[in-house]
């Protein structure tokens, strides 16, 4: 980590002094310790330049001039190249810099970041000003406020950290929430060990190292009992898999990860995780012809851990997608997103652009069949994916099996693009009384919500409290034998209750194994 830095004091003060932990710099202040750590002459061309609040970073590069720049302008600040003296200056100033080749003024947001020649000399600053910016959450306080997990994406500098910064003062202040913030290289609560007030009364954890983040996000919630962790920057597939572990125990995460947008994060083989995880599934001759696709197909693994993507596209221009699972499904079925745009104007005013509605063409309910029936329902599945049928029967323990001949099944389930197609085959079905339904959409959701409807299944409410049963009997036994003690196999809604209810008595818990055999396990106190 970083070491304090001490920075010489601002205009009116002890020239002696240094600032300490116990202080905390007004904004003003603040900024004027950013520009003392520059040499003087490139501090006072700033100065004359003015327009100080709309400083982003000043650029010293080794034998080039240096720079400052603003949003859409970069300004020279001298014709003289910069010199290994100026450097040097700078660098005693903040004193050492990390792993991450970052360093920091203690009790503020600036950011220092080094250029390295092979022989680890440095040659080059990017000195960046950090604010903390009051009233940025307002776009999407109603989306953080939810309580459901939110992951943010957006181009560097385009403002994640800064909103993510927000949204822990809120949670921490105006909500009351227990919120712990995973601060890898103290971008998001500032240098030093007191954190910046910017993330008001939330509790800042530094990680030591960058590779150890993943730990650190775990120990957040086994040592802290935090409601909310809030981290920056999710970018390898342990962290992903620590985001999975804490949303699981039923914690909402607010975090940022790697990419541009929903597109690029589907395309990242290591934190495709967050949206569920995709995998490809090699299909039949026989039920790539039904499905009327390639043989190779793309589909989710899982649930994904994050319930809201927020894509920051432009500073006040947002595409909030809502319920992800079914966002990732559409996605990779080659269908287009459909967000939620919200633009804020100039008057702090914030326009919501809802998506155009999908055409809708009222269909009848699925056959009603009694749940007292003995024998195993017969379904033949036409264009609908067969494993997510498999997994949605076992999941809600329905009397129904699927057949590969549709003239051995008691009835037929299909998209709504393939019955207005209308193929040969479903026509003869259809004549010869066979019951059809058609989905509005191949996703999880629908394939259980037809499932549900075809046997009177209520909305699990009675499988819900009989887990929770299970994991009151569980949580005893684990006390009386000091032993973990491992549940039944459970959906991921179901799972998320069982660990809510594991940390409510004080215990630890987590997951084992893959869909659809994942589990919770109880751990001793």
């Amino acid at each position: 980590m970083c070491q304090n830095p001490t920075v010489p004091a601002p205009t009116g003060t002890d020239p002696g002094s240094r600032l300490t932990a116990a202080q905390t710099p007004p904004p003003d202040e603040d900024l004027e310790l950013f520009l003392r750590v520059l040499p003087g002459e490139l501090r006072g061309a700033i100065e004359r330049e003015g327009v100080l609040d709309r400083l982003l970073e000043v650029v010293l590069d080794l034998g080039r001039t240096p720079e400052a720049r603003y949003p859409g302008r970069v300004v020279p600040l001298s014709e003289t190249p910069v010199d290994r003296a100026q450097l040097a200056h700078v660098v005693g100033l903040l004193g050492h810099f990390g792993r991450d080749n970052r360093a920091g003024v203690e009790r503020t947001l600036h950011r220092f970041s080094a250029l390295r020649n092979r022989a680890g000399e440095i040659v080059g600053l990017t000195c960046r000003v950090g604010r903390a910016v009051v009233g940025t959450v307002a776009i999407v306080r109603d989306t953080i406020e939810s309580g459901r997990s939110v992951l943010l994406l957006g181009r560097p500098g385009v403002g994640k950290t800064t909103l993510l910064r927000e949204a822990a003062r809120v949670l921490a202040d105006e909500l009351g929430k227990r919120v712990v913030v995973v601060d890898t290289s103290n971008e998001i609560a500032g240098d030093g060990d007191v954190p910046h007030p910017g993330i008001g009364r939330a509790r800042r954890l530094q990680v030591p190292q960058p590779d150890q983040q993943h730990a650190v996000m775990i120990e957040a919630v086994e040592n802290h009992m935090p409601e909310v962790v809030v981290i920056d920057e999710i970018g390898t597939r342990a962290e992903a898999e620590a985001a999975r572990t804490i949303a699981e125990r039923g914690v909402q995460l607010i975090a940022t990860a790697h990419g541009n947008s929903l597109a690029n994060l589907l395309q990242n083989p290591t934190l495709d995780e967050l949206v569920g995880g995709i995998h490809a599934v090699t299909l039949s001759d026989e039920e790539a012809r039904r499905r009327g696709t390639q043989k190779t197909v793309l589909e989710r693994r899982a649930p994904p851990t994050f319930d809201t993507v927020v894509e920051i596209q432009e500073k006040d221009r947002f595409a909030v997608h809502f319920e992800l699972a079914e966002v990732v499904d559409r996605a990779l079925r080659g269908l287009a997103p459909r967000p939620e745009v919200r633009v804020r104007g100039a008057d702090g005013g914030v326009e919501i652009e809802q998506p155009a509605p999908e055409p809708e063409t009222p269909r009848p309910s699925p056959p009603r069949l009694p749940a007292s029936r003995r024998r195993a329902i017969r379904i033949f599945p036409y264009a609908v994916s067969t494993p997510r049928l498999e997994r949605a029967i076992r999941q809600l323990r329905v009397a129904a099996r699927l057949v590969d001949r549709a003239d051995e099944a008691d009835l037929v389930v299909t998209l709504r693009a393939q019955e207005r197609r209308l193929p040969k085959a479903l026509a003869a079905l259809a004549g010869a009384g066979t019951p059809i339904h058609a989905l509005r959409s191949g996703t999880v959701a629908q394939v259980e919500s037809f499932l549900r409807a075809l046997f009177d299944v209520g909305d699990g409410v009675a499988e819900q409290q009989e887990a929770l049963r299970e994991v009151e009997n569980a949580i005893a036994a684990a006390r009386d034998s000091g032993r973990p003690v491992e549940l039944a196999p459970q959906r991921a809604y179901v799972r998320h209750l069982q660990h809510e209810a594991v940390g409510r008595h004080g215990l630890t818990s987590g997951s084992r194994g893959d869909e659809p055999a994942r589990r919770v396990v109880v751990f001793p106190g």
